[in-house]
């Protein structure tokens, strides 16, 4: 088994974040996965200041 080192960093796309929001989002709604995630790639939000920490 060939294990990491704790330095190693994992670059993460903002696809990937997006869905996993959108899928936890929809389970704590219970709306549509699809809807949720469409919502969040609009980029039409009230806080166009804020972003995704990376």
């Amino acid at each position: 088994m060939v294990r990491k080192t704790p330095t190693d960093k994992v670059t993460v796309s903002r696809e990937r974040i997006v869905r996993a929001v959108a899928s936890s989002s929809a389970i704590e709604t219970g709306e549509r996965t699809a809807v949720i995630e469409k919502r969040l790639k609009s980029r039409s939000r009230r806080h166009t200041e804020l972003t995704l920490a990376f």
